[in-house]
């Protein structure tokens, strides 16, 4: 299990892992945009989001650290961007981690397969600390 940084940018996060990368001389980052996710019906996705960073990571002195746009409407706050992400194989231990964390705090995404991952869920604990639930380790 690993606790990773997760940054997210509005509308710029293209432009900020690519400066990021030359500062910390890693390799060039693997980019996925909304537009490269897999389409749904029941929610089209609007014309502003395909080229947005849904997501990308570098590997910084040993740490993982991601990134990617808030998606078009959501709110962003310059400053409180930053999340904590908890990545393990542990299904088990991810549920009862965020039934413990959600106690008091407010649930953005539920627990639940995406097409990225068996489990993935959000939520903000009663200290205002935003955490992601990721069921195994991302390729990109």
């Amino acid at each position: 299990m690993s606790v990773d940084i997760y940054l997210n940018f509005n509308g710029n996060c293209r432009e900020a892992v690519e400066f990021y990368a030359q500062v910390f001389e890693t390799e060039k980052p693997q980019i996925m945009t909304f537009g490269e996710s897999p389409p749904n019906p029941e929610f089209p996705l609007p014309e502003e989001a395909k080229n947005l960073v849904m997501h990308t990571r570098l590997n910084i002195s040993g740490s993982n650290v991601m990134f990617s746009d808030v998606f078009p409407g959501m709110p962003f706050i310059k400053g409180n961007n930053i999340s904590l992400a908890i990545v393990s194989e542990n299904l088990d231990e991810i549920k009862s981690q965020f039934d413990k964390l959600k106690e008091g705090g407010t649930v953005g995404m539920e627990l639940q397969e995406t097409f990225w991952s068996k489990c993935y869920g959000q939520l903000t604990d009663k200290f205002g600390i935003g955490w992601q639930f990721n069921n195994g380790i991302s390729e990109m």
